[in-house]
This record gives C-alpha cells, structure tokens and sequence, in this order.
C-alpha cells in the first residue's frame, strides 16, 4: 500500500525540482547549444540562461519569474495499491500544487475563464490537470510533474495522407516561423510533434512528446526516428536562435509520437516545451522507497503497442 502522506510529500518535493532545477538532459542539449550557435546575440543569451540556471539552484529560487501551469503526470502500475484509493491520489495532488505556489513560491497564474477570479494556488476547476498511464507486472506508482508554459508555443493542422511528409515538413516550418516571429515561444526549445489519432489525442501526443521525453532519445521507428533528426535540423536551420534573435539554435530537439488515425486524414500537431524545461519524476514503491529522477519513461513498448492479440472471426478467415 502506498501511503497518501508520501504521495502529498513527494508531490510537493517534485514541484519544489522542477521550478528550480533544469534537468540534465535539456541542460546538456542547451551546453551544445552554446558550442555551435552563430549569432553574437542569441549566444550571448544562451550564456545567460546557463548562468541563471545555475543561480537559480544555488539560491533555490524558481529559475523563471512565469513559472507556467503546473501540471501532472500519473503512471500505476497495475498491482499498485493507494491508501485511500485514486480519489486521494487526486486530493494529494491538488494540495501540494497549492502548498508549493505558496512555499516555492510559484506565480498563480490560474483563474476562471470568464471571470476572471482565483483561489491563489494554482488549483480550480479542471486545474492542475491530471492525466494517467498504466504499466504492466508493477506495484509502484510514478508522479511527474510539468510546469508547462500556458499561453503560446502550441499549433494543430488537419493534414491529409496526401500531403505526405512535405506536407509535415511544411507545417512545421510554417509553426517556427510564426512562433519565432511574434514572440510566441522561448528558445531554444524541445518541440514535441503529435501525428495521428483524433484531434484532441493528437495535441496531447504532441504535448507529451515535448514534455515527457528526454533530449536525445529517438522514436524505435527509424523512420520516424530519422524525421526527427530531419526536423530539428530543419528548425535550427532558418536563421533564429534564442529567444527569436538571429542565430542557430531555435531547437534543442524534436520528438515525434504517433497514434493510428482515420484513414482520410493525418491530424498534426506541433509544441514547443520552453527553455525552462522544468520537469520532474519520483517513482513511489510500497515499502516506502522513494526514487527522483528526470527522465519521465512515459513512452515505453507497452505504450506503444500496436495492437491486440484476437481471433479472426471465421467468416474472414474462410474467405
């Protein structure tokens, strides 16, 4: 049984993390940046953010002042029990949201749509968002958090099988350029690229590919993963660099997740996780153990399953 009490402590301490601290691996990518960015203005700005990074974990002080919309990310595995069950997990959650904007502090960026109005603690009506996985042969529980930016650096697009992988490259540079140019994203950025599925499960794969997994890794398709590697050379080859000034480095790098979709269209979407990539893992096991991490290992083989193991029905077979 894992307790709720860790659960609420862990959460809060996850938050805490990822305000504060970058992760290495958006840490490494950002270093080789630096080493090979062109423009005098975007390295000069590069610099900067490595120098505010580390200021930001020395002081233990929020490394942005927009500290974005926090967010979480559950994975149970499939023997795990909870104290109080999923609905305690939930309460857990929304309390350590609320506990960390005051105590980090986090900036309380959520309120109601229309009117306007807050409780001063990141937490409200379908707020912070919660969404769940699952794992097989597992008794642990996986928290994530993101504090993810929540204005800009998000587009969608209704491809069709015809436009094929000009058409994805097109969208593409076309959701760059226009982010670049009116200032709706921080760079350098992992840009997460949602392909297939319906709408909405294309902008969450899109979501998830910017945020949940590590600078580096590469999709088990190599195809897919040799679109990516195309792509993040692409975006860092159309002249911006950081923060939109000229230069190299718009892309840390480009992850792509795909879901089956209808057979008459090709669902896109495109995201971009800003500079302060600020997320954070703990796996909670039932005697207590706690471990942190940075690598989310949201996408896995089981994830990725492709289909289900059934019997044809024997019409079908006979013909």
């Amino acid at each position: 049984m894992i307790a709720n009490s860790a659960l609420e402590r862990t959460a809060f301490e996850l938050m805490t993390k990822a305000a504060i601290e970058i992760p290495d691996d958006y840490l490494a990518g950002l270093r080789r940046c630096a080493d090979t960015e062109k423009g005098d203005l975007s390295s000069f700005v590069i610099q900067a953010m490595l120098e505010n990074y580390e200021a930001a974990k020395e002081d233990r002080r929020a490394m942005c002042g927009d500290t974005g919309l926090p967010r979480w990310y559950v994975k149970i595995g499939n023997e795990a029990r909870i104290e109080g069950g999923p609905v305690a997990l939930e309460t857990a959650l929304r309390r350590a949201t609320a506990t960390a904007t005051h105590e980090v502090p986090l900036r309380p960026n959520r309120v109601h749509p229309l009117w306007r109005t807050d409780h001063n603690n990141n937490v409200g009506i379908n707020a912070p968002e919660i969404e769940y996985a699952f794992h097989p042969d597992a008794d642990w529980i996986d928290l994530t958090t993101v504090h993810k930016g929540g204005l800009f650096g998000s587009d969608y697009r209704m491809l069709f099988p015809g436009d094929g992988i000009e058409g994805i490259r097109r969208f593409y540079l076309d959701t760059l350029i226009g982010f670049g140019k009116r200032g709706l994203a921080c760079q350098p950025a992992i840009v997460g690229v949602g392909l297939g599925g319906s709408k909405d499960t294309s902008v969450v794969l899109g979501k998830q590919a910017s945020c949940l997994r590590v600078v580096g890794s590469r999709n088990p398709d190599p195809k897919i993963a040799a679109l990516e590697d195309e792509l993040k050379e692409i975006g860092n080859s159309i002249g911006m660099g950081a923060m939109g000034f000229m230069g190299s480095s718009m892309v840390v790098d480009c992850h792509i997740e795909v879901g089956y979709c209808h057979t008459g269209g090709m669902p896109m979407s495109v995201h971009m996780f800003c500079l302060s990539s600020r997320r954070s893992t703990a796996r909670l096991y039932p005697d207590g153990r706690v471990e942190f991490r940075t690598d989310p290992e949201w996408f896995t083989d089981y994830s990725r399953r492709s289909t289900v193991e059934w019997a044809q029905p024997m019409a079908e077979a006979a013909e």
